[in-house]
């Protein structure tokens, strides 16, 4: 990614976010949105979600999940993601929160997360998903860290069909979808990348879908300034439930024991028309 430049004190408010959840209502009614803290762009995230006008929580527990209406799987390092995951016992709790119908969003290495089939790129010795997403992905479609590039690329968000800027970062691609998943954005493959292929026929490739109250993106739209997929993405989480699959006292000593590792609004960020600015307080 480009260098960063620190904020303008004189514009930029530090983002009022809670790391551990008290009640379902704690932010006036807002969308409770938790972003797995584990590693990757959570914090770009959180950031956005207030943004969009919701209630950000960094989840690192299973007890923070309480109270959400959706989460958010970032971009990231997916192996990473998926060892530590599995080292502080999440998949389970983040397994229970989709099938009580909670919204789930993955970004990038959020979409290998809740992918059903990596057909290329996968780990040797096989990788933990959360599954559920009726895809099949390529793991490291568009290549390296190097290969990185933006596009612009025709939007399907309903309402809304101004196109928006792409940012992949050694991005995963869709290969293909289930009957059930709705495609919400292509990318033309050129002619260079064509030639890389060995199906030569292959034009276009999936790169944003929703199932039911699943979502996905090869790319990030938190390292934008526009807040339309998290928009939407609260749009989804504010027909579901708040979890509540966690009990009363589990919750109050996930908060008593919480160490916040980030606090997005005093990170460093971008100041161009391209990137996104620190969030403003709501």
């Amino acid at each position: 990614l480009p260098p960063r430049r620190p904020p303008s004190r004189a514009h930029d408010q530090p983002l009022r976010m809670s790391s551990a959840p008290t009640t379902p209502a704690s932010a006036a009614g807002k969308v409770r949105i938790g972003v797995l803290a584990l590693q990757g762009s959570f914090a770009e995230h959180c950031a956005h979600v207030v943004r969009a006008g919701g209630e950000a929580v960094e989840v690192r527990k299973a007890e923070q999940l309480a109270g959400c209406h959706g989460l958010i799987i970032p971009g990231g390092e997916s192996t990473t993601m998926a060892n530590v995951a599995r080292r502080w016992n999440l998949f389970e709790p983040l397994r229970d929160f989709a099938a009580k119908g909670g919204a789930v969003w993955g970004t990038c290495a959020g979409l290998i997360f809740l992918a059903e089939r990596i057909n290329k790129g996968e780990k040797q010795g096989g990788q933990e998903l959360l599954g559920g997403l009726d895809v099949t992905v390529d793991r490291n479609f568009f290549g390296s860290q190097i290969d990185s590039f933006e596009a612009q690329l025709a939007c399907k968000i309903p309402g809304d069909d101004r196109p928006f800027r792409a940012l992949f970062i050694r991005a995963p691609a869709i290969l293909s979808v289930g009957a059930g998943v709705e495609v919400l954005a292509e990318y033309t493959l050129p002619e260079e990348k064509r030639r890389e292929l060995a199906d030569k026929s292959l034009e276009k490739i999936i790169v944003a879908v929703k199932q039911a109250n699943l979502m996905a993106t090869s790319f990030h739209p938190e390292i934008t300034v526009d807040t339309r997929w998290h928009v939407l993405f609260l749009e989804m989480a504010g027909k579901c439930a708040p979890y509540a699959g966690v009990k009363e006292t589990d919750k109050e000593e996930a908060q008593r024991t919480e160490i916040k590792l980030v606090s997005p609004g005093q990170l460093p960020v971008f100041t161009d028309s391209v990137f996104a600015g620190a969030a403003r307080k709501m």
